[in-house]
């Protein structure tokens, strides 16, 4: 019975991140079907259509350690150290990717790229802080 609970861990951690990909990719590819041919003209709207790809990129990859460190149940400092480095390197990533591209995702160099993907790395660290607060308070309240 003890060996299967690493297993479900694995499994979970696994179909979590599946879960996340998923996201991504697929509210990525509804906003450049569907969104940006609708309202890419518009100015304000135009800017975040165009760069709503960064952010949920930077956003989504940054949770990816999420939730092997849920399942391993890693203390809050080292935990907090995955999360800010690899929210950091992936903004670091785009941020190349956008300035010099390497794999093709970026054809035009955007300002506006780099700035949602910082945002969406910052995002992911106060998602994590925001869950772990409610994790805190919940066990403490017990």
């Amino acid at each position: 019975m003890e060996q299967k609970k690493p297993i479900i861990k694995k499994r979970l951690s696994i179909a979590i991140n599946f879960i996340l990909f998923a996201i991504l990719y697929f509210s990525v590819s509804f906003n450049k079907e569907f969104i940006r041919p609708i309202y890419g003209s518009a100015p304000i709207i135009g800017i975040l259509t165009g760069s709503f790809s960064n952010f949920m990129a930077a956003y989504i990859i940054s949770l990816f350690p999420f939730s092997p460190i849920l399942a391993k149940q890693i203390d809050l400092g080292k935990s907090r150290l995955i999360i800010y480095v690899v929210a950091t390197l992936v903004f670091i990533l785009l941020t190349i990717e956008e300035i010099k591209p390497f794999a093709d995702a970026s054809t035009v160099y955007d300002i506006y790229d780099i700035i949602a993907s910082g945002l969406g790395s910052i995002f992911a660290i106060l998602t994590f802080e925001i869950f772990v607060r409610g994790t805190i308070k919940k066990k403490f309240s017990n």
